[in-house]
């Protein structure tokens, strides 16, 4: 019998601290809050390495433990509640604790002049209950349950700073735009549940094995409807404008929830479904599509943002585009192997620009920015490890997670080359704009005013190095960004393919391996392959080079020459406007004539109004009755007398 993993304790971990710091966090010192804090995301942390040294002991996967034999019960459907640990499951509890407790370290530091500060420890805490859950689940249901949880925690955290409009705007239209990709995921389960009676993963996807005969048809639809709640929580085309203005919120919050952990969550849930994918050429064809159009379409705004946290959240997009591109060629792992490693260096490009912003006093623009580089050494060298990993530049974390997506893209049997082209552009823009950010954040003369930045007591030169409780994490995250790619290093270049040998057991099943099986491996290929997105990438930072560093007149050059398509991309495409022109302001206009001024006005109110009216009228007859009038009272009398009498009278007649 296999010893228990105690993996209940992974969500409760995070969950005490929400507990202690959401009760009693507004009357304990400060330093008790920090503690509380790290203290129970580092239990987890630890638990989960206990669990990989099991696993490398022998321990055999997957692990199911069930603790409440059913969780629902109800005529012809159950559910548990179970959690199970497989490969794919420990690779996103590596990521989510540890990169998660590395967040919570810079956030003591970031936040530490911050109101609140109980409450946002509490949140993140919180944020991290949900996430594991949403890991662990064994079933749709759970997994739903995780999955709106940290939706509610990303509306909280992203409207921290409540007092502000566009903070509080911007958690309610992430709040919203996500509804409208989890009705997709409900009608899902609705699916499974009317034509497999269960939502546990095991059983829906041995009942699929089981009958080889299904194809398409209602699995398409199921698999459709799981792509639209992917497209919500991993801001995907149509449903990406709610991440954008999630910056609002807390640098630690944009790293956490917005590029490392929550927003991968629909890629976790394309891999997790697999096998229902894997019956759908349809459907993975349009999860490639989206994921390529994207990446391609996000990369494109972000060459012209001008806010340091915009550029990475339209950045973030965009490399979820290429996880969405590695599910719709049936690259499950790769796709798995890029959210690792996007998870190690968007962090720290978050954290890094924290920094920066945290020494400007607030500042964000980076056209006020400039000479960086010798002010704020650890930044600037952990941030350029994350430049350099984003843009895909050998050695680092990126070029092996990127190319093994492109590669499988290349070979894939469904418009593989037209796909990969998209992704390669897309790979040269992305390096493009990450060494635009570089050269305007940190090299050049200085642009912004020293005399107002720092924070209160630094005076005129008051940009300096943040704190080690910040500039530790980035050290951490830096290291990943250079060599957490390592576990992919291909075997085309020398290496193992560790990490998509270690996810073998997971995607190896009936559907998936048919399709994959077409993607034969050919290492000169590969190695060409590689070497044709490594130029792609150069010619980017040269691109990047000339126009920002060394003739920075080119950059207004060719605004002027190509204005119609600079405002087009300045304008994001105006794809906000128009949604608020064809959905919002139409639903707006609804609403207030129709259900406000129709329903509420005149239906409730005019209910209210007549039973106020009614309630009035018969008070004011029943209070005539009682006038204190003995003769008034004995003719009442007399009368309900008589009037029992007559009713007596023609009762006894009639029988």
């Amino acid at each position: 019998m296999t010893p228990s993993l105690y993996l209940w304790l992974l969500p409760l971990f995070p969950l005490a601290g929400f507990a202690i710091n959401g009760i009693l966090g507004r009357r304990l010192p400060k330093a008790a809050v920090s503690a509380v804090a790290l203290l129970f995301p580092a239990a987890a942390f630890v638990q989960v390495l206990w669990i990989v040294a099991r696993v490398h002991q022998g321990l055999a996967l997957p692990y199911l433990e069930s603790f409440a034999t059913p969780w629902i019960a109800v005529t012809g459907f159950h559910a548990n509640f179970s959690f199970l640990l497989d490969q794919l499951t420990l690779v996103m509890l590596l990521v989510v604790t540890g990169v998660g407790l590395v967040i919570h370290l810079y956030s003591v530091g970031y936040m530490a002049a911050e109101e609140g500060y109980w409450r946002f420890f509490a949140y993140m805490n919180l944020f991290l209950f949900f996430m594991l859950t949403l890991v662990l689940a064994a079933n749709f249901l759970l997994m739903f349950v995780g999955w709106e949880g940290v939706g509610l925690v990303s509306y909280l955290l992203i409207g921290f700073y409540y007092t502000k409009d566009s903070a509080a705007n911007a958690g309610k239209k992430a709040f919203i735009v996500n509804r409208i990709g989890d009705f997709g995921f409900l009608l899902a389960m609705f699916l499974l549940i009317a034509h497999f009676g269960t939502l546990s993963f095991s059983e829906v996807f041995a009942s699929i094995a089981a009958h080889p005969e299904l194809q398409g048809g209602f699995l398409t639809a199921i698999a459709l409807l799981l792509l639209l709640g992917a497209t919500g929580k991993s801001a995907q085309i149509p449903l990406y404008v709610w991440l954008p203005d999630a910056m609002e919120g807390p640098t630690p919050v944009s790293a956490l929830i917005h590029a490392a952990t929550m927003v991968t969550a629909g890629v976790y849930m394309l891999a997790r479904a697999h096998v229902l994918f894997g019956r759908s050429p349809l459907a993975l064809a349009i999860v490639a599509i989206i994921g390529a159009a994207t990446a391609f379409f996000a990369a494109t705004i972000g060459i012209l943002q001008t806010d340091i946290k915009r550029v990475l959240a339209y950045s973030t997009i965009s490399q979820l585009g290429y996880m969405f591109l590695a599910c719709g060629v049936a690259a499950y792992s790769m796709g798995i192997f890029h959210l690792v490693t996007h998870a190690f260096f968007k962090a720290l490009l978050f954290l890094a620009a924290g920094s920066v912003i945290h020494a400007l006093g607030g500042e964000q623009d980076m056209r006020n920015m400039g000479g960086l580089r010798k002010k704020l050494p650890v930044t600037f060298w952990t941030m350029t490890a994350a430049v350099f990993a984003i843009s895909g530049l050998f050695p680092f974390a990126g070029f092996f997670s990127k190319d093994a997506i492109l590669a499988a893209t290349f070979t894939a049997p469904q418009n593989g080359k037209a796909l990969w082209a998209v992704g390669l552009v897309t790979a040269g823009l992305t390096s493009f704009y990450m060494f635009r950010l570089w050269y305007m954040t940190f090299f050049g003369s200085p642009r912004y005013d020293e005399s107002s930045t720092g924070h209160g007591e630094h005076g005129a030169h008051g940009v300096h190095e943040s704190p080690w409780a910040m500039l530790l994490p980035l050290v951490i995250l830096g290291i990943l960004s250079l060599a957490g790619g390592w576990i992919g290093w291909p075997a085309a270049l020398g290496g193992h393919d560790w990490i998509a040998h270690f996810l073998d057991p997971v995607f190896a099943s009936v559907g998936t391996a048919q399709i994959a099986a077409s993607n034969a491996r050919d290492f000169p290929l590969e190695r060409i392959l590689a070497g044709v997105s490594m130029l792609v990438a150069l010619f980017g930072w040269w691109l990047a080079d000339l126009m920002y560093r060394r003739k920075p007149q080119l950059a207004d050059s060719a605004e002027q020459k190509t204005k119609p398509l600079y405002m087009l991309i300045w304008n994001k495409y105006w794809v906000d406007e128009m949604y608020g022109t064809v959905v919002v302001r139409p639903i707006l206009a609804l609403s207030r004539n129709l259900l406000g001024r129709g329903v509420e006005a005149g239906i409730i109110d005019g209910a209210n109004t007549a039973m106020t009216a009614a309630a009035s009228g018969a008070s004011s007859g029943i209070r005539r009755m009682q006038s204190g009038n003995i003769r008034s009272y004995a003719g009442w009398l007399a009368a309900g007398a008589a009037a029992v009498l007559i009713v007596a009278l023609y009762l006894s007649h009639s029988f």
